[in-house]
């Protein structure tokens, strides 16, 4: 049995602490428990750090803590990855001002994740950005990757058999 390997973005993490999203949040929720089980195994990259620093106070630490109740890999966006990551403008995917969307992707990419988990539907779980990154996969010789919903992850099972 083959564990799915996910990547997480910014949006997932924010949404454990949404009381103004609150569908959202018991999704985000029941998919933590699923990664607290180690039911895949979870990457995250600096970006998402670096995003959670300009979160206010107590949510940044709530956050944080979340984070630490999971075992993750930590993936330091380098200079493939960024190089990767400018493809997404390059290829009229998304726009210069999407930086750190293009690099979370990218990140997913280059560490061979099979699915990215985002809750972040202008830039990244939508046609065109599917679209776009499978091409850019194909071309680039990385692994086919889903992007979904946590909800579309809790509802369809972890397990990729």
């Amino acid at each position: 049995m083959h564990k799915l390997k996910i990547y997480l973005d910014t949006s997932v993490i924010s949404h454990l602490d949404a009381l103004d999203a609150p569908e959202k949040m018991a999704d985000t929720l029941k998919l933590w428990k699923m990664l607290e089980s180690k039911a895949c195994d979870t990457v995250l990259s600096d970006v998402v750090f670096a995003e959670l620093e300009d979160c206010e106070e107590p949510k940044k630490s709530i956050l944080l803590a979340s984070i630490r109740k999971i075992h993750y890999d930590l993936i330091v966006v380098d200079d493939d990855t960024v190089m990767l990551a400018s493809k997404f403008v390059d290829f009229g995917i998304l726009k210069e001002k999407d930086t750190n969307d293009c690099r979370h992707i990218a990140a997913a990419l280059v560490s061979g994740c099979d699915a990215i988990a985002s809750w972040n539907f202008k830039h990244i779980v939508n046609a065109k950005t599917i679209k776009g990154t499978k091409a850019i996969a194909v071309l680039g010789g990385y692994k086919d990757i889903m992007i979904c919903t946590p909800t579309m992850l809790i509802e369809g099972g972890i397990d990729d058999d």
